[in-house]
């Protein structure tokens, strides 16, 4: 819906929410249901209202919390009998500068405002561990905004008796406790309101007549921001940037103009402009964004441009570059199968409306964004919110590589006529572990990006896996692949449950990208080992299915398994009897 991309159509957002909300569920029948609490110090009904919406186009339905007005800290701190039994998977504190008790003035003394300054940061600090100890989930603060005005003017942000200056000085403390501390996030209402226009944003009116920490129109700024932070802790980020060529990475068609003819790099302002949303582009890649070219060009002239002198991109920064006169949404298609992503993992950039509508039109989930003078590319991918970070781990760094790697892999498939060879050919060592500290925070990711071969979509947070990890009648299994032509890091997690004399398997996902390696192979190989070794007689298998999950439907039944029942809705349970599972033959090194 274009009421959600940049710019908002914040009037559709804020006067329509409710036929928004209908459409937005019609078209995803299925969402993923999670309970927030939105511990407000100022009105937060249309806060939710709004995030709500959002949440929802990233297939996600919440439900909400909300405290009493002002009452965010007492109900952290004190708790409530509500809160407590809501039990929140996420919690997100909406306060303001408006919520600060003291601020500095120009008669105190520099020694009283850093005691002034600690206080406020410790009153807030204690709510933070309050909500850890009790609930152990994802907490969301914002930072603090800043007054529309400046008492002394531009002396208000380096003098400490500035309230700007003191605002600041407690942004800092705030992002100190975000940096020692996991699944605690900061939402940025301090660049969100500068983006917005600070005057605007801070119109009294709307503190003073309804206790808006801000005014109506920012609400929907403030609701996309947070629901970015959400849908990617539960794994709804874009993947995967598709890039247009002429007149998007550069000015100019290269097979009219020439390489030499097109505006790239410092001699003229418009090529200056192509240089620096190449350089984003380039910037997206050190987050884990991996690039591709979608491009109606003769590959020679494509790769022409991408070798430009002055470009900052070159050809092996993409993953793939479909540059042919095939239309677009065709090669998008053929990329996501290539790749093993789902076509809602993209973002398709292209200047050109009829292509971005075809591709709309023909591939729905991929976001399109409206592409209107390059000046402003790299303001509307930002703020699309598209690519937002969350964690960063070694796979993300390396994303690019690893995908390299795995087209070398399809390359040198092609030259075997058996495959049973060219899986010998990869020597391929496979590493099992238990849910180690080392790797808690990449299997904590993948549960919660892994959507095709996952049996049970159960998401996870880090705190979920350290609890496993610690029980004792669980058994916790992940596996990192190595080959020939590189590292894969960790590629698949398992986690099952003793009860009785049964093990019951309520978590198995793999990466895409080892798909039919035997890496599955190895683990179901290694969870009937350890289950025997435990004295367990059965090992029970789950699979619940989603819209994207079918390819595992049959998993079970391919080692043995006997279906036990399946409900209306697929549900299904598969048991094995321990003691007649043979091990399946494999074309790898295993350690344990």
């Amino acid at each position: 819906m274009d009421c959600f991309h940049y710019p908002l159509d914040t009037e559709t957002l804020l006067r329509k929410k409710r036929r928004l909300r209908r459409e937005l569920l019609a078209q995803n029948p299925h969402p993923l249901h999670k309970k927030i609490a939105i511990l407000g110090g100022s009105t937060t009904n249309e806060v939710a209202d709004q995030l709500g919406l959002f949440l929802l186009q990233y297939g996600i339905e919440a439900d909400f919390y909300q405290s009493e007005y002002g009452q965010y800290w007492q109900d952290a701190v004190f708790g409530t009998p509500e809160l407590d039994a809501f039990a929140p998977d996420v919690i997100y504190v909406h306060t303001s500068w408006r919520n600060l008790t003291r601020l500095p003035a120009t008669t105190d003394a520099p020694a009283q405002i850093d005691a002034m300054l600690e206080d406020q940061y410790r009153h807030f600090e204690a709510m933070w561990q309050a909500l850890e100890q009790k609930f152990a989930c994802p907490v969301i603060q914002n930072n603090f905004d800043r007054p529309n005005y400046r008492l002394m003017g531009n002396r208000d942000i380096w003098d400490i008796h500035g309230r700007s200056n003191f605002i600041s000085r407690l942004n800092q403390k705030f992002y100190a406790y975000a940096a020692a501390h996991e699944h605690f996030y900061i939402n940025d209402i301090d660049y969100l309101s500068a983006d917005y226009g600070l005057t605007a944003w801070g119109d009294a009116f709307y503190w003073h007549m309804y206790k808006y920490a801000m005014c109506l129109d920012a609400i929907p700024s403030l609701a996309g921001s947070v629901a970015n932070i959400i849908k990617s802790l539960y794994g709804r980020n874009k993947k995967a940037l598709v890039l247009d060529l002429d007149n998007t990475l550069w000015g100019g068609v290269v097979g009219d103009d020439g390489v030499d003819g097109l505006a790239i790099g410092p001699e003229v302002p418009e090529g200056q402009v192509y240089a620096e949303f190449q350089s984003y582009c380039k910037a997206l890649k050190s987050i884990g964004v991996i690039l591709a070219v979608d491009s109606k060009n003769d590959e020679a002239n494509a790769l022409a441009g991408l070798n430009h002198p002055d470009g900052v991109l070159r050809p092996d920064d993409f993953v793939a570059i479909k540059a042919n006169w095939d239309p677009k949404d065709q090669n998008l298609r053929a990329l996501a199968s290539e790749l093993n992503l789902g076509v809602d993992s993209f973002v398709f950039a292209d200047d050109n409306p009829a292509e971005r509508a075809i591709v709309a039109a023909q591939l729905p989930g991929v976001e399109t964004p409206v592409l209107d003078g390059a000046e402003n590319y790299i303001k509307t991918l930002d703020h699309g919110g598209y690519f937002e970070v969350t964690a960063l781990s070694r796979e993300d760094l390396q994303k690019t590589e690893l995908y390299h790697q795995n087209a070398r892999r399809a390359a040198a498939q092609a030259a075997f006529s058996d495959y049973g060879e060219y899986l010998d050919s990869l020597k391929m060592e496979a590493e099992l572990y238990g849910f180690e500290p080392l790797y808690i925070q990449r299997i904590a990711q993948l549960t919660n990006k892994s959507n095709q071969f996952n049996l049970t979509t159960l998401r996870c947070s880090e705190d979920d896996i350290r609890a496993m990890a610690q029980d004792p009648d669980c058994l916790c299994l992940c596996g990192k692949l190595t080959d020939a032509f590189g590292d894969n890091g960790i590629v698949t997690v398992v986690a099952g449950r003793a009860e009785g004399q049964a093990l019951h398997l309520r978590l198995w996902l793999m990466s895409c990208r080892v798909l039919k390696r035997g890496m599955e192979d190895a683990m179901m190989n290694t969870v009937v080992a350890e289950a025997a070794a435990r004295g367990l007689r059965e090992v029970y298998g789950y699979y619940y299915p989603t819209a994207k999950n079918g390819m595992v439907r049959d998993f079970y039944a391919g080692f043995g398994f006997t279906k036990v029942r399946e409900d209306e809705n697929g549900d299904t349970v598969w048991k094995l009897d321990v003691e007649t599972y043979r091990p399946k033959a494999l074309h790898m090194k295993v350690k344990r």
